[in-house]
């Protein structure tokens, strides 16, 4: 009940983060707005590390930094594709996806798949196509670079679940620390060579997202430390794909802020993957 908790109310808050990342993004570039993202995140952890105790090992400092390569590209593009929009279409198939990353995994390493995921498995690919590629007057369609994008930003983030995982039960906070490290290192880098390149073009990276990305950089921590707890005391296998309920809090801050359209056979593919994620679950 626990995991079970922790995994739906990290999903939420991490729908609020992306939503903040995504808002952000359109008015500042995605690659300054992940490298605020990562850094605010840092800092937010470095406040919270006197009072979660954990043992810096190499395995705890490997596992950690290389997650945040794949978190940096998670991030880049998903606050990338969720700038092009619609945020209620493309967040939902980037989920999907980054919840049956961790489910293989867990299945090649010998978890057992009862009929609830099989049937969960079947409708999730229903979702995907309801919700993206259903054409129906009216409704928003995603553009094919913001499928694409959020079809790897999903595949990164589950990819960062299970590397997340795979750092040791004592560790604390140290792999969250090395991951937001190594993701505002390399975005820095990268900033550093678009802003070269971008010399004597007229363009320049954006600043007004940068409030928008700060608080996107908190909600995003206290997201990853609540998804840190659930892994450490539940199954990757459930905490992954109840993470992967994070669209509801975009989903409802895009129609309410936005006043997005979402049309009724999208409201019915939302529905449908949403189920999916919970038979994953169970």
């Amino acid at each position: 009940m626990l995991t079970a908790a922790l995994g739906t109310f990290a999903a939420l808050v991490f729908g609020a983060a992306d939503f903040l990342g995504g808002l952000s993004s359109r008015r500042s570039h995605p690659v300054l707005v992940t490298a605020i993202v990562a850094a605010t995140g840092l800092g937010v952890l470095l406040l919270f590390l006197p009072f979660v105790p954990g043992r810096w090992s190499p395995e705890a400092v490997f596992w950690g930094g290389l997650s945040g390569v794949t978190g940096c590209l998670a991030i880049a593009l998903l606050y990338a594709c969720l700038a092009i929009g619609p945020m209620s279409i493309l967040s939902p198939l980037t989920a999907v996806i980054s919840a049956l990353v961790p489910l293989g995994f867990g299945l090649a390493r010998g978890e057992q798949l009862g009929t609830p995921g099989f049937v969960g498995l079947g409708l999730a690919l229903v979702a995907v196509v309801l919700v993206g590629f259903v054409r129906e007057l009216g409704a928003v369609r995603p553009t094919l670079p913001g499928v694409l994008m959020a079809i790897g930003s999903g595949a990164m983030i589950g990819a960062f679940l299970v590397l997340i995982d795979l750092a040791p039960d004592d560790s604390g906070l140290v792999p969250l620390l090395m991951n937001r490290g190594v993701n505002a290192l390399i975005m820095l880098v990268v900033m550093g060579f678009l802003a070269v390149r971008f010399r004597g073009t007229g363009r320049t990276l954006g600043t007004g997202g940068v409030r928008l990305a700060m608080l996107g950089g908190v909600v995003d921590a206290v997201a990853n430390s609540l998804l840190l707890l659930g892994v450490r005391i539940g199954d990757l296998s459930v905490i992954g794909v109840l993470t992967a309920l994070y669209p509801a809090g975009t989903i409802l801050l895009a129609a309410t802020v936005l006043k997005e359209r979402i049309a009724p056979v999208q409201w019915v593919g939302l529905a449908v993957g949403l189920i999916a994620t919970v038979l994953l679950a169970v």
